[in-house]
């Protein structure tokens, strides 16, 4: 994680853990130790995908994604989306800041007529939600989705950049 990034990633999980207990999905006893595990995984300064979501469904296993994901359909009126098959803008494609996108767990996937799609895992992150508000200043159209979901849409964004920077091989 760029040390660019590092500050709005605190933020977002700092707001994520209070969002979680906020809504009674995890409790406070559970968040401190899960911020103490988190900060141990971002003393890796190569830790790019670490979240405190990722620790309270995987390492902890206090709550499921699909349980936080059904709560924000079902309570919140936010729609599900799945990026695996989803042909995103060129334009937009090669204007986002991946390390942004992995700081908040939130990726713009489309924009229509001045208003920006975006799919967050960190939906419940007032931080990583207010992030994007002042990046885009545009109308945002809200979607939630899984990290997993998210991570693969990064890490083909990322091969295809990559790619397309490549030098060109003689034959």
């Amino acid at each position: 994680m760029s040390s660019e990034h590092r500050p709005v990633m605190m933020r977002a999980n700092r707001a994520l853990g209070a969002s979680l207990v906020e809504h009674n999905l995890i409790s406070i006893e559970v968040l401190e130790s899960a911020n103490d595990r988190l900060l141990e995984l971002m003393a890796d300064e190569n830790a790019e995908s670490v979240s405190l979501l990722h620790v309270l469904v995987h390492e902890k296993q206090v709550v499921t994604e699909a349980q936080l994901l059904s709560y924000q359909v079902e309570e919140m009126g936010l729609g599900l989306v799945d990026l695996s098959n989803y042909d995103q803008p060129y334009e937009l494609r090669k204007r986002i800041d991946v390390g942004a996108c992995y700081a908040t767990w939130t990726v713009p996937f489309d924009v229509e007529e001045g208003m920006h799609f975006l799919a967050s895992a960190y939906y419940l992150s007032p931080a990583a939600r207010s992030y994007w508000e002042r990046q885009l200043e545009t109308p945002i159209l809200w979607f939630v989705t899984s990290t997993e979901n998210l991570n693969d849409f990064l890490r083909k964004l990322k091969l295809e950049r990559d790619g397309d920077s490549a030098p060109a091989r003689a034959s």
